[in-house]
């Protein structure tokens, strides 16, 4: 087995072995719930389908990094139960972040979890930001661990000269992603400018520069 391989093997071991210890999502009361994302049946959760088979526990999206070539220089590839649909009810799900050289994952969220990610290759800096304001931050390497309590803004930034990559576990399977610039600055409907020049100190044509950049 390739090194590389090794690695993304014991990433995604311990991804999946940490956040399946205590789920935020509720307790499944039978073996399996495999989603059918094709009802119509409104839930906390999706329904479950009755013809499944090994398919519905499986997914190869991890394995490949995924393409950088953005805006923000960085790509999360999500295996949720929107891509593996055997995880409704059981609490659990993972993602691939993979960076360029100066890529960024932007200050976000996840209301629905707690998030814990191992560095594959390369070299982050990560913080997270308490409700307090406070700020914990840290550079984790290769190989290391860290974790983003669930519903706090964190973020992470690729500060070196080579790509980076991490598989993130969450103990939810549907974790959620909000991200805090898209919130504000671009939700349907939008904010009044008067709320945002005024809680940023900004002018109108300075927020108007950013809703236009975040459209």
């Amino acid at each position: 087995m390739a090194t590389s391989d090794y690695v993304l093997m014991i990433g995604m071991m311990i991804a999946i072995s940490l956040v399946s210890f205590i789920s935020a999502d509720p307790e499944l009361l039978q073996d399996v719930c495999v989603a059918d994302l094709a009802s119509g049946v409104k839930l906390n959760g999706f329904a479950c389908k009755s013809n499944i088979s090994a398919d519905d526990f499986f997914f190869a999206g991890l394995a490949n990094p995924g393409l950088t070539n953005n805006t923000f220089g960085a790509t999360v590839t999500p295996a949720s139960v929107q891509q593996i649909t055997g995880l409704n009810t059981l609490g659990v799900s993972m993602a691939r972040i993979d960076y360029a050289p100066g890529g960024l994952n932007p200050p976000h969220t996840h209301p629905r979890a707690t998030e814990i990610v191992f560095v594959l290759e390369g070299e982050l800096d990560v913080g997270f930001i308490t409700t307090d304001n406070k700020l914990f931050s840290k550079t984790i390497k290769k190989g290391e661990i860290f974790t983003f309590p669930r519903g706090l803004i964190h973020f992470q930034i690729n500060n070196g000269k080579v790509p980076a990559a991490v598989i993130a576990g969450f103990n939810s399977q549907l974790p959620g992603t909000q991200r805090v610039a898209n919130a504000v600055f671009a939700s349907s409907p939008t904010i009044e400018d008067v709320v945002l020049t005024k809680t940023f100190q900004v002018g109108t044509k300075e927020v108007e520069k950013i809703k236009s950049r975040l459209a």
